[in-house]
């Protein structure tokens, strides 16, 4: 067991680390696994995620919006990024199934970069296979071809 004061001198440290930059459930305990007895560790999780300090579902949502903006990357590099982050896959599928429209517009667009960017170099035929290795789906592909003529 535990004092309420090492509760809250511990909380403050996790509450340091979270504020510092957005984590997940898993990020916060794989970090604290070993400097914090279990129960605790287990407490503190419990409390910052009721005062919603952490919030797995929420963080998918604003790291997808991060990797829209910043990146063109397939639907199945988005959910590799998010398992690779711990984070449930329930609640990466439920979060994909939600925003599927949104989702394959998005990887439409960013196909289509892709050829923009790949056609100087590489014949239409090696820019479907890249893009299907990147884990573009080929119903994507073809969209984005098409859009390009």
């Amino acid at each position: 067991m535990y004092s309420l004061e090492e509760f809250d001198k511990e909380k403050a440290k996790v509450l340091k680390y979270i504020l510092y930059k957005k984590r997940t459930e898993n990020e916060v305990r794989t970090k604290f696994q070993s400097i914090l007895e279990e129960e605790l560790l287990e407490d503190i999780i419990t409390y910052l995620k009721e005062a919603k300090y952490i919030d797995d579902t929420e963080y998918i949502q604003k790291i997808i919006h991060n990797f829209k903006t910043l990146k063109n990357l397939s639907m199945a590099e988005l959910k590799y990024k998010l398992l690779a982050k711990g984070l449930n896959k329930n609640l990466i599928e439920d979060y994909f199934y939600e925003n599927q429209e949104e989702l394959t517009e998005y990887e439409i667009n960013a196909a289509c970069h892709m050829i923009e960017k790949k056609k100087k170099d590489l014949e239409a035929g090696e820019i479907k296979k890249y893009l299907l290795k990147k884990g573009y789906k080929q119903d994507n592909i073809k969209e984005a071809f098409e859009r390009q003529t």
